[in-house]
Formats: C-alpha cells, structure tokens, sequence
C-alpha cells in the first residue's frame, strides 16, 4: 500500500513490528489504517491508547455510568474537569474541519474485531502521564495550562491551521503541553520519551507472552522514530521498565505537614486570642468564619450551586480548613447533589454541554465539578487571608 503515512518495519526474533506513524486528524490516516489490516498480514494490532481511552471510543456511555461524588472523593475532580475541557476542543475540531480525532484508532479497533485478532494497548495511563508531567512544571506554569484549558472552552474562534499541523505530528495531550514541552527537556521526557520507552516495553512484553508473529502498531506520527530506537536498542527486561514507568511521583513529605501546620498556627492564635480577651478571641473566631465561610460561599456562588448549598460552603468551609482530612469541596459537592441530582439526560449531553462555557454552568454534572473546585479554592483562598488576618489582630 502506498501512502503518505510513515511505515517503519523491525524484527525482533521470529516476530515483525510494522510502526504506523498517523496524523490523530487525518482521514487519510484512518483509511490507511483500514488498508493495512484488510492485507491479513497482522496476527495483533497494538494502538496508541491506555485503558480509560480505550474505553472512552468503545463505550461512548461510560460518563453516565460515572458515579460523580465517588470521582470527586477520590480526588478525581480535576482530572474529569480536565478530559472535558480537552473534549470540548476536540469538538470545535470535529464542528470546524469535519474531522474526529482520533479517527485512527478507532479504525484500527474496529477493523480488529472484524478480523478477530486482538487489539493490544500499549500506552501508559492518562492520569500517570499528566501527574508526571505536573511534577516537572513549576506551579506557575501549572496555571497557565488551566488556563490555556479553560480559554478553549470560552474561546469561540476557530482552531488555527498551526494547531492543526501540531495534531499532525502528536495527541490532544502532547499538543496541550506543546508550548511548554518544545522547550523544557524535564517535560518532554515524561510526555514523549518516557511513552516512547512505555510503548516499546509493552509491545515487547506482548510478543514475549503472545508470540504475535506480525504487530501492526498505530502510532502518532511522533513517536515513529522514537519507539523505532529504542526497538532497535533492545530493552532486557520490558517488565519492569514498565512498572517503573508507571510509578506515581513521590509527594513531598513537608507538603504533607504543611496544612496541619497551619491549623495549629490558626489554633494557637484563637488560644492567643482569647487568653488576652475573651472579646478579641470571639473577634478572631468571627474573621475565620466570615473570611473563610465567606469565600468559599463566593466560589459555590460563582458556579451557581443550589442555595443550600452557598449556605452550606459558609458553615462548612471554616471547620472543614481546621481538619485537612475533609475537604469543604467534599462537602459541597454532597449537598449540591443533594438538592440538585444529576439526571440521565445531564451525563447524555455532558460533552455536547461542555463545548461551551455557558453549557458547563447548564449542565448539572459539570456544574457540581465547578462547584467542588470553586468552593474548594475560595475555602484555600480564606484559609490564608483569614489567618493573615488573626496574625495581624495579635500583633497589633
């Protein structure tokens, strides 16, 4: 088959590899996808998809089978948040240019079934990928991804020729960090080089267990000459370069303390408080309440939560920030779902809803995630003014 898609082909023992590099964007790629598995000449065909995105294109229905305050406890939220504002962009893609992404693989999925051969995935998880990468970026820059995550849901303008060119060569989560990662070599090697080598790891591992004979991989036209390396160097043990790569980042054990050191700082000062003064401990309680109480009932404000559930940020957020074990989003969340149920129809349109800022206020899914992030945030926010604020009544 001729093709404009670039074709590696390596042996390894007995058994051939054949890499497709394909465009995410690209119908051509799809049909060259279709080609090569109708020759027969493939036992297996390996796509460039982990688990959850694999089951994202088979079961289109899983986001109204997610159970909501279950992802949100464990912690979760964000990640959701995150896989929206993505699909949000690739809807604008697929409304602008009559393209969907990741078209490919999709093929590659189901021309498998129809072959009956098994479809082999070999990327490393989604939500390791991004907690690795998150390691690396400086919390500054940790923003301006948010932002550049939420411009693409509020931006209505259309996506650029160079963004297209971008999703060429790489997947929606390469392009996102693309401005970050050209340029950072602690970014790119989680991103790019570490999925090369996970990859090739696991395309090993399946011809050491299986004994495929003849692997069709369908790749990212960007990862092609990194995977065909380190195909080529070989790699011993496959196994546990896997487990290695999948290993989350260690968190910082004085990050641990430091939320409790605060609520003993906070503490200490109403004790301080109140041994000078019973009225200027009640003063002190009163500004915790009202500072911290009161931003977080801005945050479920601005996300437009259930009244009940305003009210519920301004009672909980002050004794929630005195116990870092429960957070005043968990709280939040639980009652906003409470006076406000999603219902069937609400998971239904959750991708459709999220393609604009207005539909993730509309939707009550996306609308009780926005309510977990910005009661979560203004309780952050009131813990540090509110203890500012102790701080200065005592020193004056």
């Amino acid at each position: 088959m001729k093709s404009s898609e670039p074709i590696e082909k390596i042996s390894i023992g007995d058994s051939e590899i054949t890499l497709l590099g394909t465009a995410h964007v690209s119908k051509a790629s799809a049909d060259a996808v279709k080609s090569l598995l109708e020759t027969g000449e493939y036992d297996a065909v390996a796509v460039e998809l982990c688990p959850a995105r694999h089951n994202a294109i088979v079961n289109p229905d899983a986001l109204a089978q997610m159970d909501l305050f279950k992802v949100i406890k464990q912690g979760k939220a964000a990640m959701v948040a995150a896989n929206l504002a993505l699909g949000a962009y690739q809807q604008r893609l697929a409304e602008q240019f009559g393209i969907e992404p990741g078209a490919e693989q999709r093929a590659a999925i189901d021309s498998a079934r129809e072959n009956g051969f098994p479809v082999l995935l070999i990327d490393r998880d989604i939500g390791i990928t991004l907690r690795r990468v998150a390691h690396n970026v400086p919390w500054w820059q940790r923003m301006g991804i948010v932002a550049g995550l939420l411009s693409s849901i509020i931006s209505r303008e259309e996506v650029s020729e160079d963004e297209i060119e971008q999703l060429k060569q790489g997947d929606m989560l390469e392009t996102t960090f693309a401005e970050f990662a050209e340029e950072r070599e602690d970014l790119y090697k989680p991103l790019i080089d570490e999925r090369d080598q996970y990859m090739t790891a696991r395309l090993l591992q399946e011809i050491r267990s299986q004994g495929h004979e003849n692997i069709l991989a369908v790749l990212g036209a960007g990862h092609v000459a990194g995977i065909k390396n380190y195909l080529q160097q070989g790699m011993d043990q496959p196994d546990q370069r896997i487990t290695e790569l999948d290993q989350q980042p260690a968190k910082s054990k004085v990050l641990k303390f430091i939320p409790w050191i605060i609520v003993a700082l906070v503490l200490t000062g109403f004790a301080i408080g109140f041994q000078r003064s019973p009225e200027l401990g009640m003063q002190l309680v009163l500004d915790w309440v009202i500072i911290n109480g009161g931003l977080s009932a801005i945050g479920a404000l601005i996300a437009t939560g259930h009244p009940m559930t305003i009210l519920t940020a301004f009672v909980a957020a002050p004794l929630t920030s005195l116990n870092p074990a429960v957070g005043a989003g968990m709280v939040t969340t639980a009652a906003e779902l409470y006076f406000r149920k999603p219902q069937v129809k609400d998971f239904g349109s959750l991708r459709h809803d999220t393609t604009h800022w207005k539909g993730w206020w509309k939707n009550r899914v996306s609308r009780t995630l926005l309510v977990f992030i910005f009661s979560t945030l203004g309780s952050a926010i009131g813990t540090y003014l509110a203890g500012f604020r102790i701080f200065e009544k005592l020193a004056s």
